[in-house]
């Protein structure tokens, strides 16, 4: 069946609850790399792994050599694809539906690219692109995609070869799952394997132990303010089906919400999601990986958080749940920072103020989990000083994992650490987690590894409960210590008992030993005949 993930207009027939039961039914198991789809077995079984390396490899060698560029213009023809068999679908359901191929549009569905050739089909398929942000019925986020969208393919036998290799694609269910959005995110990890543009994804391990612990529910709105490529939406998302589908269809591998009540399903695929980003590539990226996981009504807008506001909305707007792994590093310049957020702060650092931000946008009772670089938790300046302040008494910080120092290898080995907290109450205690291992080694390569803390992690975290790496400290204390939140200071010292022989007995082993060797050696001189 015809997956329906393209948003149209208001007034488009609506697929119903049967999209439900025939899209839903995905089976997401544990990843088979830091940045592998979440289901490998279903989307390695379906061959679609060799496709899409064969694909990136035509782009490379037809003069698409940034992998950015092939993954944009693969998404655009992606999406034109997935469209035209979305309008016919819709078409043969409803008799009194408008297809969106008709007319003078009808040149751009996606049988007519597979028949052309050369020229022709170079000129066909740019005007497309760049007249698609006109097309009736796409929804804005539809035409977000396509704002300043053209056509980089320039050698015709290699975009001819493109064409005919997403035609040829098998996009239909694997194994009773869904393919496509593993098949993106699959293709993601070509992009984080490249660090283009200083882009490096969250590995999708952290992402989920991060969603785990801030548990987002049915009917909350969430918000990643640096969405990259929707990968915590994403995680979000399969967390809460997950929490809403019986455990008989979970033991199965299947995950389709099927306990979700249709109020439920309604808010989750419209309101839930809202994300931004400046990078306007990584937008239109998010923007199709939310559309292969059937969020294609996620809000996804294009600007910075921390300088543009709301239109005339700003600071009101809150949010339930904020999901994020905002920039490390970098500074703005003062003219640009939003007044409200910088008040009292007097800083341009990009971290300290994105912090800011989850404190000032999470509604009361809201939750967050955050990545953070190690300097916001014990960097000695005003800024950081006060806002660690802030967090801890305008929120209840429960958590602070801090990572391994090659979480992001081979992108980056700065010290970073994760941070969950509550809006509304204050700190009483903060539970510390030190992670040695994730699960993969720590060094360029990252090859999975036996060592692995985040199921340790999960079993301790409900009860906060203290271990070798994990310790609860007082607010009290953390005050005593100018607000800092470096593990190092808190750790319990453990002192072990060592158990020594008495020194009769050391000495008389020490006598025991050299008499052996005087009487081997004195055997050794007779053998060879010598002289003592």
């Amino acid at each position: 069946m015809v997956k329906y993930i393209i948003p149209l207009s208001k007034g488009a027939a609506k697929p119903g609850d049967q999209r439900k039961t025939d899209n839903m039914q995905s089976s997401k198991k544990e990843a088979l790399s830091p940045t592998a789809p979440t289901n490998g077995s279903n989307f390695f079984s379906s061959g679609l792994r060799q496709k899409v390396d064969q694909l990136m490899n035509i782009l490379y060698a037809g003069g698409v050599n940034n992998p950015m560029d092939s993954i944009e213009q693969l998404s655009y023809l992606l999406f034109l694809r997935l469209l035209t068999e979305k309008d016919e679908a819709l078409s043969r359901i409803d008799k009194k539906y408008t297809r969106i191929f008709s007319g003078k549009w009808a040149r751009f569905a996606w049988g007519n690219f597979v028949t052309l050739t050369g020229d022709h089909l170079f000129n066909v398929v740019r005007d497309a692109m760049e007249s698609f942000h006109e097309l009736p019925g796409l929804s804005e986020t539809g035409k977000l995609l396509f704002n300043r969208a053209t056509l980089k393919v320039y050698d015709r036998p290699t975009l001819r070869a493109i064409v005919q290799g997403i035609h040829e694609l098998d996009l239909g269910a694997h194994e009773g799952h869904d393919v496509k959005g593993d098949m993106y995110e699959y293709l993601l990890n070509r992009l984080a394997a490249s660090g283009t543009n200083g882009q490096f994804r969250t590995p999708r391990h952290i992402i989920g132990l991060i969603v785990e612990l801030v548990d987002p529910k049915p009917g909350q709105r969430m918000v990643d303010p640096a969405t990259g490529t929707a990968g915590f939406h994403v995680a979000a998302f399969m967390h809460i089906l997950r929490q809403h589908t019986k455990p008989a269809d979970l033991k199965r591998g299947i995950v389709d919400g099927s306990l979700l009540k249709p109020a439920q399903w309604k808010f989750l695929e419209e309101q839930t999601f809202t994300g931004y980003d400046n990078d306007a590539n990584m937008v239109k990226i998010a923007i199709l990986n939310l559309y292969l996981h059937q969020l294609e009504k996620a809000s996804i807008a294009h600007f910075n958080p921390l300088t543009t506001g709301y239109g005339g909305s700003y600071p009101g707007k809150t949010f339930d749940i904020i999901l994020t792994n905002p920039p490390f590093a970098g500074k703005i310049q003062d003219e640009s920072i939003l007044s409200d957020l910088n008040y009292k702060l007097n800083t341009r650092a990009t971290e300290l103020l994105f912090l800011k931000w989850f404190i000032d946008h999470l509604a009361p009772d809201g939750r967050a989990g955050v990545i953070v670089p190690n300097g916001v938790l014990f960097g000695s300046t005003n800024a950081a000083t006060g806002l660690r302040e802030m967090l801890l008494t305008d929120c209840e910080l429960q958590a602070v994992v801090n990572l391994p120092s090659g979480v992001f290898k081979p992108y980056s080995g700065v010290g970073t650490a994760v941070l969950i907290f509550q809006k509304g109450k204050p700190t009483k205690s903060v539970w510390f987690y030190d992670m040695t291992a994730d699960g993969f080694s720590l060094d360029d390569k990252r090859t999975p590894i036996e060592s692995n803390d985040i199921p340790d992690i999960l079993a301790k975290w409900p009860g906060r409960e203290e271990g070798p790496n994990s310790y609860c400290v007082p607010i009290e204390k953390i005050k005593e210590n100018d607000w800092s939140l470096a593990a190092g200071r808190y750790k319990p010292v453990t002192n072990e008992a060592v158990h020594h022989d008495k020194p009769g007995e050391i000495l008389a082993e020490v006598m025991k030993i050299e008499g052996e060797i005087i009487k081997r050696g004195n055997e050794l001189m007779k053998k060879i005949g010598g002289k003592r």
